[in-house]
């Protein structure tokens, strides 16, 4: 997909942050935008601030996909483009940034809420998504992953297990979904300017001697991701360089 004009774009998480920038990036190129977030009020925000509208959900909810998409469908006809951005890590921002990890004291609801949002997110996204794509002749997926995806990051290991499942997903399913003429890939970012972290998140990215990017620096990858025609590709993302392809390593070759 290389022109966006009218092509009906469902994005998710996207009340604020990577989420927002995607919207604005595709309707400044002329994208019907369906904004979707818990964030009730920020999200018909974002939705009248780009001329698309506005659908709650939960994305962890299957049920809800469900709705969300057939209520797009009957109005337009399907999906172009699918950003399945939403995500958290395992102790929200409001809770003040990375406690110490203790995974013996993790409570169940952080992990749920974490996997939810992460992993159900993105399989039932992808899962509820496909056919509007296929059935208007194609189309293209892409998640938000996460550098701690392609690499150990011990402040938040239940975060990372979740982003290496994203990044593993895309991968196994992208060939599944090319004979279907939809593509998969996923954008890995270093950290970011959103929400999902606290002040005391930022002074710890401060203190480990990186920047945090804006998120149109992502949105921007997104659209590259689209419009590059590849599959199952990761692209890492560092402030304010291009997109960078993952290559991983072989296996390494039995005698």
């Amino acid at each position: 997909m290389t022109d966006f004009e009218e092509k009906t774009c469902l994005v998710t998480g996207g009340a604020s942050g990577i989420g927002r920038a995607t919207c604005e990036a595709l309707a400044a190129r002329g994208a019907h935008v369906v904004v979707t977030d818990v964030d009730e009020a920020a999200g018909r925000g974002v939705a009248d601030a780009v001329g698309g509208e506005f659908a709650h959900l939960d994305v962890s909810d299957r049920d809800a996909w469900t709705h969300v998409v057939s209520g797009v469908v009957e109005v337009h006809g399907g999906l172009d483009l699918v950003h399945l951005n939403a995500g958290v890590t395992t102790y929200p921002a409001a809770g003040g940034g990375f406690p110490a990890f203790d995974i013996a004291a993790m409570p169940t609801d952080a992990y749920r809420r974490v996997t939810g949002a992460n992993i159900d997110g993105v399989v039932f996204g992808v899962g509820a998504t496909v056919r509007a794509l296929e059935n208007r002749g194609g189309g293209a997926i892409v998640v938000t992953a996460s550098v701690a995806g392609l690499a150990t990051w011990e402040v938040d290991p239940v975060y990372t297990m979740t982003k290496h499942a994203v990044v593993g997903l895309v991968r196994g399913l992208a060939p599944l979904l090319a004979e279907r003429g939809v593509t998969l890939n996923a954008i890995c970012p270093a950290a970011v300017a959103t929400k999902i972290f606290g002040p005391e998140a930022e002074e710890f990215v401060r203190e480990a001697d990186l920047r945090l990017m804006p998120p149109a620096q992502v949105a921007d990858a997104v659209i590259e991701a689209v419009t590059g025609g590849e599959t199952g590709q990761c692209w890492v993302c560092y402030d304010g360089r291009d997109p960078i392809l993952y290559v991983p390593a072989p296996l390494p070759r039995l005698a």
